[in-house]
């Protein structure tokens, strides 16, 4: 099969992505419109979090580290170009997924039990019965990324990113149905005929199964002809090692979940707050960030394999720049406009100003850990291309700890009102926390990293864009005033589009200026379009 363009792949890849974060963020804002920012939001997205998070218990960390790995190398060593590993693949894994979803299934209200806080002000028979709707999508989950590993496998990248875009549009269309309906869901008592609760938690499910289904077609135009097989194969006992500390890894991040679930739960709107205000932080992190990881990978893997610890070192230092210099600015502008952010997107429906404010200040407050997040994922990326997955599993462990500490504090400290900024201030303060770390263990194990001049990119990323959003801020203050919107949501649409236009621009402007050298191909690139003009 020929390979396609790497250059067309990866475009299609990173439109995808920008609209599957778009309608994403689209659907997020239509939930807090429909149901609030309250009891009822923090059930659902309590109850919604769970398919994916004992998903990756049950496959996420062995998929990563086991199963793509061999069926790369299936594809080139076995004489049926790797089929009967992917049926095999394809099968073992849809069993695992069926029985998990039965046990998670049957335990529902002892999943509950776990996530939510005694007395808190989500509603635990809520949260069970939308868990008993929306559980069934773990299935789902674990075949989209089977499914997709196939796929990459063969060469097919488009669809496997397109799908989410498809769940997003399904979850859309629920939320308009749901909107529509007469009445509130009834909570004395819960009843699993309750339409309000069957449209959105079946609906929910749907949304998995449509991403999954879409593939199917996909994967037998390239040829492939799915059979059942059992059984084990011989090449996974040399993984077994690497498997067990990627399921440590994961199963940690389970856990600290866990007690952040457990913990926002006992304030009304503070899950819905963390939640919101992370998934608009990793907006520019999912576009930006991510394309720079999946380029860098590939590069430190082969640096890694021929032992070139120095170009592992100049791949290293070259995306922490690179991350610093794309994020920092978008992190500036989530800092000083982040309440805004959160009442232009969140600001009206059920939510109102209220929630919409609670979203922006928990922004506003964490846009600080974009870039140590950011950082922190390249530095463990490093210890993989090694083959080690045992360091980037104990750093997980001291992030989580450190992690767990903070949440417990900010539960102690807070008010309950404020306790969604607390458990978002100690996520990004646990990431500031990982990246030093793994600063410092990549030090002693590859030996000299030029930190210093990492540092000094930091400190001239944070100049340039203080400067620029000051500027921003100070000309939204003038036409702000001079207009005088009557309407908060209005006047905070007016400051994210005004502060937005000025200060990224500025920003990198400024950067430029400070001759920041990773800034020098996009100078040179803008100098020749105005050449031909």
């Amino acid at each position: 099969m020929q390979e396609p363009s790497v250059a067309r792949a990866s475009g299609s890849m990173a439109i995808a992505t920008i609209v599957s974060r778009v309608t994403g963020l689209l659907s997020k804002v239509l939930l807090v419109a429909v149901l609030g920012a309250g009891w009822l939001s923090d059930s659902y997205q309590a109850a919604s979090t769970l398919p994916t998070m004992i998903n990756e218990l049950l496959l996420g960390g062995i998929l990563t580290s086991v199963a793509i790995p061999l069926l790369v190398r299936a594809e080139k060593e076995d004489g049926d170009g790797g089929e009967s590993y992917a049926q095999w693949l394809i099968s073992m894994g849809t069993a695992i997924l069926g029985v998990g979803t039965i046990i998670a299934v049957a335990c529902a209200p002892l999943l509950t039990d776990l996530f939510i806080a005694d007395g808190g002000d989500a509603k635990p028979e809520v949260v069970t019965a939308f868990a008993y709707l929306i559980l069934p999508g773990i299935v789902f989950y674990g075949l989209t990324a089977l499914i997709s590993a196939v796929l990459n496998a063969r060469h097919v990248f488009g669809l496997p990113t397109w799908a989410p875009v498809l769940n997003n549009v399904v979850v859309i269309g629920v939320l308009v149905i749901y909107a529509l309906l007469p009445g509130d869901l009834t909570i004395n008592p819960v009843r699993m005929t309750d339409t309000h609760l069957l449209i959105l938690g079946l609906g929910t499910a749907l949304g998995v199964a449509v991403q999954a289904s879409v593939l199917i077609p996909a994967l037998r135009k390239t040829g492939f002809r799915f059979k059942w097989r059992f059984g084990w194969d011989s090449r996974l006992s040399e993984f077994g090692g690497l498997a067990f500390w990627v399921l440590l890894y994961v199963a940690l991040g389970f856990a600290s979940m866990t007690v952040l679930t457990n913990a926002a739960t006992e304030a009304g709107g503070a899950l819905t707050a963390f939640n919101f205000q992370w998934l608009i932080a990793q907006v520019p992190y999912g576009v930006l960030g991510v394309s720079l990881l999946t380029a860098l990978m590939p590069r430190m893997s082969r640096a890694a394999a021929h032992g070139d610890n120095e170009q592992i070192v100049r791949d290293l230092l070259f995306g922490n720049r690179m991350s610093t210099i794309l994020l920092m600015p978008f992190s500036a502008l989530m800092t000083v406009s982040g309440v805004a952010i959160g009442l232009a997107a969140f600001g009206f429906g059920r939510s109102g100003v209220d929630g919409g404010t609670g979203i922006g200040i928990a922004l506003a407050m964490s846009a600080f850990g974009l870039v140590p997040y950011a950082i922190t994922l390249l530095q463990l990326r490093v210890f993989y291309a090694m083959k080690d997955a045992r360091t980037p599993t104990l750093i997980q462990a001291l992030i989580v700890a450190v992690r767990i500490g903070l949440i417990y504090f900010f539960v102690a400290v807070a008010e309950p009102e404020q306790l969604g900024v607390g458990v978002s201030i100690a996520m990004s303060l646990s990431f500031v926390f990982g990246a030093v770390v793994g600063q410092v263990w990549l030090r002693i194990r590859l030996g000299r990293l030029r930190t210093g001049f990492t540092v000094w990119t930091v400190c001239l990323t944070v100049v340039a864009s203080s400067l620029a959003f000051a500027v921003a801020k100070g000309a939204n203050s003038l036409v702000l005033g001079a207009i005088g919107f009557s309407n908060p949501v209005v006047a905070a649409w007016a400051e994210v589009i005004l502060v937005t236009a000025i200060g990224l621009p500025l920003a990198f402007g400024l950067l430029a200026a400070f001759r920041v050298p990773e800034m020098k191909p996009a100078i040179a690139k803008i100098n020749r379009l105005v050449r031909r003009r």
